[in-house]
């Protein structure tokens, strides 16, 4: 008897001689026994796992992590499943945390093994695909144990088409759901054992929210990343078949693997919604004659939970646009006729559009899971044999694993991983962290990356050419190359392109796209689609839907299609629906967008440059005690803050690299010559003055002045050019800079106002004389260049403005730091001179005199030239 054992039979014990304390005279005296086992067999009646139960939670909370998981492996190889059952869903939930995300569990998204390396190998031996966890699943699996999952924790469109009794397109719904006994609204599914395991740990990555200290975990490196890794390679192997389940017991025999019902085929993909209450008379018992199929219904399972717990995510606009015709009506008709069904009826539409109408915000992290997935799964699919691939070669003696592997991706994935990347793009933020969703897009659109061949590099080291034999993926994709690459332009003309981060996407995207040969697919594929249907006028309206399969996976697949049009035309309506409007990625109106990014390429490397041409200028022209805080920065002429700021000149190269491939990987795909681009760019006025800086925003010219257009705002905004300001007030009355002394500044003021009040008319007397003493007050007393200022007006540019103002004294100039800076250290020099502080005085005054009568001079004879 183990320890843990000899624990729980001491508790039991003490538990029974203390109730035969409490035993009546006329009531059978107890009979203790030695451990639970023994207590089971003499009172099956009794439920004892509570008891098993009662003990593991007292645990976790009394003893360390490592203790309690091996506590967790006796009594998974020690119980039965009768007993273990009870534990199995707190055991669930304690590892991955409640579904309401309150309890965090055992924390696997920011357990990494570099920072706790005990936990985080002895969770991953626990949870790996041959460990302990997945021997109680398979134990329980055997003894065809369900578990009850509440429905509200599902995704919002799959929760919300449950609540409105239609049973959701995946068949991993089918059969599971359980009406309450007293007509409420708590709707669960019955799940296997398998299956609850997997929806917990899929629904985790979304329930569970990051604590505040897991912001900058990487998350490739955490045991829930590794974990996906791991269950991914196990259940779809690119090499080999999936490993049976293991066996219960050493020796004994493996358990069933069979969770399918016989109400209801397994894999019946692609059915239409249909109601609750109706599904078993629309479809009859189909029984599965291949065997065979049994042998991959864990991968099946596998894959279809991960789908559905990651990427059934959307809007309700997009929820609404997927539903088939056929699905609406006859939901129409079951909401018509719910008075006389025999369950509750369904909740109000308006009740369960409010219900749905919650907000979905992918997190980084749930990307990179997300894109973890594609890649596998293109290798997966990719590990057909060359004679497999195509669809004639598709017999009844192909293996049921290899059927997953073609059907994998179309069947399953494109659908809901097309609708899930269209929320993104439209609703991710407009900044850096969108290359997470960008990259796992661009590694869906390139299947031929995790393809066994790897093609080879051209001998000139241009990029790899995409051979013809991936022409059939492009065609039934058309839309995630299409559409998506419009919305990525929407998303990359609102952004700031002068930053590395922006400029890294916008060239990793023309990259991909530039791929030899890719353009044309895409292109062939358009013009497949757009073809009019001459053979068969009337096929359209029969076929153009979601397809229907009634039987299982294996057993009814659906006869190969030989019309590429049709299959392309079929992709884009069951995505779209059959009333879209196409835009064709390179028809006009796409070709403008690109003109238009081009055109915003060309100025954001522009602006880069001017940022870092003024950067130089300005640290090379400060003064020496710059470095104090003295140097007064010209507010007029000032960039706003950019990543160039941080980063320095290498991001400048950076930038500038990344645009200017951008730009010839633009004008490869579309065609663009240097002559479009050129008239484009002097249509648009981003020329540049004979300084390069001074560019005016994109504007027109209105009856209350200048307008600006949509792109000058965009220009505003991301600093990529700006109007000249400039004060043009009361120099007196400027704003405190933060190089001068507040309270002085004050003062001196309070002071010269004083003196030009008292003094006023002696100093307009002594300005108009016409000798050389009015030129040297003038000099002093007078505001220079004020007559010469213009009045910087919308309506009349550069108009001159006369602004009288009599002579004053300012000494405002006695408040800067670097005047009384300047003042010590003269007199500090002096002192080295043994000169004392006023005899330097009068030098410093005799000096001025000396200066101020020298630009006296050159002043009247600049005006002398002038006249």
């Amino acid at each position: 008897m183990t320890t843990f054992q000899r624990r729980i039979a001491e508790w039991w014990s003490q538990f029974l001689t203390r109730a035969t304390l409490w035993t009546p005279q006329w009531f059978p005296k107890t009979t203790v026994f030695n451990s639970p086992q023994e207590h089971a067999m003499a009172f099956p009646h009794m439920q004892q796992p509570s008891f098993l139960l009662a003990s593991l939670k007292s645990d976790s909370i009394n003893k360390p992590f490592a203790q309690r998981c091996q506590d967790l492996v006796k009594v998974i190889e020690d119980f039965p499943a009768k007993e273990l059952h009870a534990i199995f869903p707190w055991l669930v939930e304690s590892i991955f945390g409640s579904l309401d995300g309150i309890l965090v569990g055992w924390n696997l998204r920011c357990l990494q093994g570099r920072v706790s390396p005990v936990e985080y190998s002895i969770a991953m031996e626990f949870l790996d695909p041959g460990g302990p966890m997945m021997k109680l699943v398979y134990k329980l699996q055997a003894e065809d144990y369900k578990f009850d999952f509440p429905v509200s924790y599902l995704p919002g469109p799959v929760k919300a088409s449950i609540q409105e009794r239609v049973l959701p397109d995946s068949p991993l719904y089918h059969n599971k759901v359980q009406f309450p006994p007293t007509g409420g609204l708590s709707l669960n599914l019955a799940l296997n054992p398998f299956e609850y395991y997997m929806f917990f740990f899929a629904l985790s990555l979304i329930t569970q929210k990051p604590l505040p200290g897991a912001l900058h975990i990487r998350t490739s490196d955490c045991a829930y990343f590794i974990l996906v890794d791991r269950y991914l390679s196990w259940f779809l192997p690119t090499e080999g078949s999936v490993l049976p389940p293991l066996s219960s017991s050493p020796g004994g025999p493996s358990p069933s693997p069979a969770p399918r019902t016989p109400a209801m085929p397994f894999a019946s993909y692609g059915l239409h919604h249909t109601s609750l209450l109706k599904r078993h008379i629309s479809h009859q018992t189909s029984v599965n004659a291949d065997p065979a199929s049994h042998e991959i219904w864990r991968s099946e399972t596998l894959l279809q939970v991960f789908v559905e717990m990651w990427l059934h995510h959307y809007s309700l606009e997009m929820y609404q646009k997927m539903q088939s015709p056929h699905a609406k009506l006859e939901v129409l008709h079951y909401r018509l006729s719910v008075s006389s069904a025999l369950h509750s009826p369904a909740q109000p539409s308006l009740q369960a559009l409010h219900a749905y109408q919650e907000s979905f915000t992918p997190t980084e992290e749930h990307v990179l899971v997300v894109r973890l997935l594609l890649k596998h799964l293109h290798a997966f699919s990719n590990s057909l044999k060359p004679e497999q691939v195509s669809p004639s070669a598709h017999s009844h003696a192909t293996s049921p694993l290899e059927e997953f592997k073609r059907a994998a991706i179309p069947r399953f994935v494109q659908q809901k991983l097309y609708l899930f990347l269209q929320h993104c793009f439209g609703h991710w933020p407009l900044d850096a962290s969108f290359r997470a969703v960008l990259e796992m897009w661009l590694s869906y659109l390139q299947p031929w990356r995790y393809a066994p061949e790897k093609q080879a590099q051209s001998s000139d080291g241009q990029a790899r050419c995409v051979s013809e034999r991936w022409a059939p993926f492009v065609q039934e994709n058309l839309l995630l190359y299409t559409k998506l690459f419009v919305g990525f332009l929407s998303r990359a003309l609102r952004t700031d392109l002068v930053s590395p981060k922006n400029a890294l996407m916008v060239f990793r995207v023309a990259k991909v796209f530039a791929q030899p040969n890719l353009a044309e697919m895409i292109q062939k594929g358009e013009q497949l689609f757009l073809e009019p249907e001459l053979v068969i006028p009337h096929r359209q309206h029969r076929l153009f839907t979601a397809p229907t399969f009634t039987g299982s996976f294996l057993s009814s697949w659906p006869p190969a299609v030989t019309d590429t049009s049709f299959k392309v035309k079929s992709h884009v309506y069951s995505l779209e629906g059959q009333d879209c409007k196409y835009t064709p990625m390179f028809g006009p109106e796409v070709r403008t967008l690109v003109l238009r990014l081009a055109q915003l390429i060309t100025q954001a490397k522009q602006t880069a440059k001017s940022i870092s041409d003024q950067c130089g200028e300005s640290t090379a022209g400060r003064p020496f005690l710059s470095w104090l805080g003295f140097y007064s920065s010209d507010t007029n002429s000032s960039y706003p803050a950019n990543d160039l700021d941080e980063m320095g000149q290498d991001s400048v190269r950076k930038t500038d690299e990344y645009l200017e491939k951008a730009l010839e990987y633009l004008c490869q795909m579309f065609r663009l010559n240097e002559a479009q681009l050129t008239q484009l760019t002097l249509a648009l006025g981003t020329t540049q003055d004979e300084n390069g800086k001074k560019q005016l925003p994109d504007c027109i010219v209105g009856e209350d002045g200048l307008i600006l257009t949509p792109l000058g705002r965009y220009q505003i905004i991301n600093g990529l050019r700006k109007f000249d300001i400039e004060y043009q007030g009361d120099s007196e009355l400027q704003p405190i800079r933060s190089y001068e002394i507040a309270s002085l500044v004050r003062l001196l003021f309070r002071l010269s106002s004083t003196i030009n009040h008292r003094f006023a008319g002696q100093m307009a007397a002594l300005c108009s004389r016409a000798d050389f003493l009015g030129s040297f007050c003038r000099y002093h007393l007078m505001e220079p260049g004020l007559t010469s200022r213009h009045l910087l007006s919308p309506v009349e540019p550069g108009r001159s403005v006369s602004r009288v103002r009599g002579p004053r004294l300012s000494l405002r100039f006695l408040g800067s730091y670097r005047t009384l800076l300047s003042l010590l250290l003269a007199f500090f020099v002096a002192s080295l001179f043994c000169i004392g502080p006023l005899p330097c005085a009068l030098f410093l005054v005799l000096g001025y005199f000396l200066y101020a009568m020298a630009m006296t001079l050159l002043t009247e004879r600049g005006k002398l030239h002038q006249l």
